[in-house]
């Protein structure tokens, strides 16, 4: 068995239960309400989910997306975010080789589902979520940086800087960005710029045409240019075409624009 899949099965059952940790988040965070505290609740008839009946992904097809206690459906949206949660925690650590890098990408990347979420949901990116984010990666990156793991902190500063600086002059001069943008970029951009700016050029310039993208749907679906459409699951898009991606689109962009 090589070792990237023997990381692959380590990581999967983190992954999924990350990933149903973070449904709890997208429940409660934007309530301000406890994520430790009571335990998962039928969000219909509020009854306490058993723990057989938590178990990721598997519960809600064994229950056919229904509680049990009361029949309701129970969205799909949960088993959703488990899963692509997992994905990325399991894509991050086969991407990159190095022990500690992996680690700290699945880290970022496992926030992406559940921001995603409550911003399509909310319109807002929780500070609850970004605060924590901003002092946990740099000590993360302090210790990989001390470990010899190869990242830079100096390296994470810059792409911060042109991330989060770069959205936070849009913020400045245009209602449709709006701070947590700012600091997702900015912690997007330090960890990705802790492994090498490209991946930050990448993870800007993704979240860019994504959004462009989007934008140009939700006209033609009839939404007008004033709706607020949220930036968050782009910037989180571009984050993960970045980790998976970066390398080989930096590669292809130098080469074809760059040296002819």
């Amino acid at each position: 068995m090589s070792d990237a899949w023997l990381r692959a099965i380590v990581a999967l059952p983190f992954g999924l239960a990350i990933g149903s940790f973070m449904t709890v988040v997208v429940d409660r965070v934007p309530k301000g309400e406890s994520i430790v505290a009571p335990r998962s609740r039928c969000p219909s008839c509020g009854s306490e989910i058993a723990a057989r009946d938590n178990v990721p992904v598997l519960s809600w097809l064994i229950l056919r997306g229904r509680c049990r206690s009361c029949g309701e459906p129970i969205s799909a949206v949960y088993p959703l975010i488990e899963l692509t949660t997992a994905a990325c925690i399991v894509g991050a650590v086969v991407a990159f080789d190095r022990v500690w890098v992996g680690i700290m990408m699945a880290a970022l990347l496992a926030m992406m589902p559940a921001i995603s979420v409550i911003d399509i949901r909310h319109h807002i990116i929780p500070n609850r979520m970004m605060y924590p984010a901003l002092v946990i990666f740099p000590v993360l990156i302090v210790i990989g940086w001390l470990l010899h793991a190869g990242i830079d902190p100096l390296r994470a500063l810059v792409g911060a800087l042109l991330f989060g600086g770069g959205l936070l002059l849009v913020a400045l001069v245009s209602r449709g960005m709006g701070m947590g943008d700012v600091k997702l970029a900015a912690v997007i951009g330090m960890v990705m710029g802790s492994v090498g700016l490209r991946y930050v050029g990448v993870a800007a310039g993704a979240a860019i045409v994504l959004g462009g993208v989007g934008g140009l749907v939700a006209l033609m679906l009839g939404r007008g240019r004033k709706t607020a459409i949220p930036f968050g699951p782009y910037l989180a898009a571009g984050a993960v075409v970045a980790a998976f991606f970066g390398e080989s689109l930096s590669s292809w962009y130098l080469h074809r624009f760059l040296t002819g």
